[in-house]
């Protein structure tokens, strides 16, 4: 039974840095996309940033030069560090597995990933 469990959300000022993990436990999958979403308040769910099985990454042009998605393949841990955060970065953050290669066309779809975290929280506040 594949789970994902995240933690790391937290408040911080704007400015300020959070870092984001979610540890993949029942994944057996070689090739795969990982990715991060996130929801503000009265707002859809949008991709944040993704990564594939071959290190090949993608960004949403708002995070971009200020977020880095990495893996831990030994570990199994998917990582979200968020530099430089801003107010507009607030929102329930989820990760999400889905077993396709993610291209920038594919990366933030979200009905393609077929499992999801529980969601953590992160508050920016100016």
């Amino acid at each position: 039974q594949v789970q994902l469990v995240e933690s790391g959300g937290g408040s911080v000022q704007t400015g300020g840095s959070l870092r984001l993990s979610c540890a993949v436990q029942g994944y057996t999958y070689t090739t795969y996309c990982m990715g991060w979403f996130r929801q503000g308040l009265g707002n859809e769910r949008d991709g944040v940033a993704s990564i594939d099985s071959y290190g090949n990454t993608t960004y949403a042009d708002s995070v971009k030069g200020r977020f880095t998605i990495s893996r831990d393949s030994a570990k199994n841990i998917l990582y979200l560090q968020m530099d430089s955060l801003r107010p507009e970065d607030t929102g329930m953050y989820y990760c999400a597995a889905g077993r396709f290669l993610c291209g920038p066309d594919l990366a933030f779809r979200g009905f393609e990933y077929q499992n999801w975290g529980q969601e953590t929280q992160v508050t920016v506040s100016s």
